[in-house]
């Protein structure tokens, strides 16, 4: 396993994250327990979560959500594992049906680490992630927030998810007259077929040295060797079926350039976001113990300049960094 640092922090996670949107959901708790045995096992020290992860509303739970929150915490009291990981969790999404059981006052952003930090089974949270902005709240009143939280011992980094290039300037900027660290990753949406962050987020990260943190980095699983699957029998949802249509000259193109680099198409769509420099950690959600395992495999592999030549022609970004993409 490959490590680097957490954006311009001196804290050092593995290059492949550990999602778990998953737990409690599609993936019961014993295969969850298996997955981060194997995490742990293939050298994979990130964690990331969220309190709203693990399904639909529970009418018996007052926070909500939580069910993945609550699986790794079971997994975490059993002892000799809170250290051998960084966790991270986010704030923001509803967690109950209470006028403030969301965004980012200063209310909600206190009971939800509190909450968190009890179904996770833990005294801190390493990196806490605002899972979207909310530019209903000023800057002000979340840094006071969460350097409180700091101060507390209950966190120790914060990052974002979602936001646009000038929320993390704001934020940052606003940070930095708080003399606090601010922001040291960014959690955003970002693939072969998802490009549109390299016009302004990306730039945006590599100026304040925050570490990007893509989601989806397999466009949910379109870019997992789809049209072999569908070949061998394996149904795909309506709402993949959909977008294999609307992109299957694309996909044949990538899944034969695969085949001709004798690599699975997983492990290239990873690699490819691995090359970025500014990419701190993919998070890869696997659903069993089985999909974990082939994983690190995109970490050993080196994408020549004429492949990443072909995979632009392939899956074009939007023209590069804004505004040159546009203008003059």
């Amino acid at each position: 396993m490959d490590y680097e640092h957490l954006g311009r922090s001196g804290l050092r996670v593995s290059r492949l994250c550990l999602g778990t949107m998953n737990f409690g959901d599609a993936t019961d708790e014993p295969t969850a327990f298996q997955i981060m045995d194997a995490a742990v096992e293939a050298g994979i020290n990130f964690f990331d979560t969220a309190d709203v992860y693990g399904g639909p509303q529970r009418p018996d739970m007052d926070q909500g959500y939580g069910l993945s929150e609550e699986i790794i915490g079971r997994w975490l009291s059993q002892g000799g594992r809170r250290d051998r990981i960084v966790l991270a969790t986010k704030v923001y999404q509803p967690m109950g049906l209470g006028r403030n059981d969301k965004y980012l006052s200063a209310y909600h952003i206190r009971r939800a680490c509190e909450a968190s930090l009890r179904r996770l089974q833990t005294d801190h949270i390493d990196l806490y992630q605002m899972h979207h902005v909310d530019r209903a709240t000023p800057w002000e009143e979340i840094w006071q927030a969460m350097d409180q939280l700091m101060r507390e011992g209950k966190v120790t980094y914060i990052g974002s998810s979602n936001f646009a290039g000038w929320d993390i300037a704001t934020a940052q900027n606003a940070a930095t007259s708080r003399n606090l660290l601010g922001l040291v990753s960014e959690q955003s949406l970002y693939n072969l077929t998802a490009r549109t962050i390299e016009l302004e987020v990306i730039p945006a990260l590599r100026y304040y040295g925050i570490g990007l943190i893509p989601w989806s980095p397999l466009a949910g699983g379109l870019l997992g060797g789809v049209l072999r699957k569908v070949s061998e029998g394996r149904r795909a949802g309506d709402q993949i079926q959909q977008q294999i249509e609307q992109h299957r000259p694309q996909l044949e193109r990538y899944e034969a350039l695969c085949s001709d680099l004798g690599e699975q198409p997983a492990d290239v769509a990873l690699a490819w976001l691995l090359h970025n420099p500014v990419l701190t950690a993919a998070i890869i959600g696997p659903r069993t113990a089985e999909q974990l395992k082939d994983s690190p495999r995109a970490l050993e592999i080196a994408l020549s300049q004429e492949t990443l030549r072909e995979l632009d022609d392939i899956w074009p970004g939007p023209g590069g960094e804004a505004p040159q993409a546009y203008a003059w």
